[in-house]
């Protein structure tokens, strides 16, 4: 299910919010707390609104492109780096959250495809519980089983797909995320779905 425009949009969160409506399909990233240098995170921030301050909402096509790739694309460049102890490039540790993501397959959510990388995790399902629980869920069974204490970021990105273009793309952007990376290093999970995709 695809976002609908004209239907209400559900937020919760502060300072990021996040948005769902029912059952629309989502695009998750969530890491380590560890993935991110703080320096390179502090500079990030600033720039971010410093440039928000001279490119308020609403955007244009354009803007928003822009906003992306000195952003959002930067923040993933970082990801794939491999920055921090990448505590998921262990796979018992990977194997904890493969159980923890699956154990609610039907239930709670229909996931639709996902990949573990060594310091990050991206997921695209369709959640039938609230977001923010599913999150804080998987987050909690998955450090409590790990046993390595409070391992992941306090927050998460979210993005609701807006159509089967979208979907593609979010599709091909998890099944390449772990291009870089040897067998062994990442999990990489796809429904006949996504597996359609080319």
């Amino acid at each position: 299910m695809f976002l609908d425009g004209s239907k209400e949009i559900e937020k919760h969160g502060g300072k990021l919010p996040h948005w769902q409506q029912g059952e629309v399909m989502q695009f998750v990233t969530f890491r380590l707390a560890d993935a991110m240098p703080k320096v390179k995170l502090r500079i990030w921030a600033e720039e971010r609104k410093n440039w928000l301050g001279w490119n308020p909402e609403p955007w244009t096509e354009e803007v928003e492109k822009e906003y992306h790739q000195r952003f959002t694309k930067k923040l993933e460049d970082w990801l794939d780096a491999g920055e921090g102890a990448c505590l998921l490039k262990e796979p018992e540790c990977r194997d904890v959250l493969v159980e923890t993501l699956m154990r609610d397959e039907g239930t709670r959510v229909r996931h639709e495809a996902w990949v573990i990388m060594p310091n990050h995790v991206h997921l695209l399902f369709s959640p039938m519980w609230p977001l923010e629980k599913l999150m804080k869920t998987w987050k909690g069974v998955s450090a409590r089983r790990i046993g390595k204490g409070s391992i992941w970021q306090k927050n998460y990105r979210d993005t609701m797909i807006r159509d089967s273009r979208h979907f593609a793309n979010a599709v091909r952007y998890i099944r390449k995320n772990p291009a870089k990376l040897r067998a062994g290093e990442f999990a990489l999970w796809e429904s006949e779905r996504a597996q359609a995709i080319k």
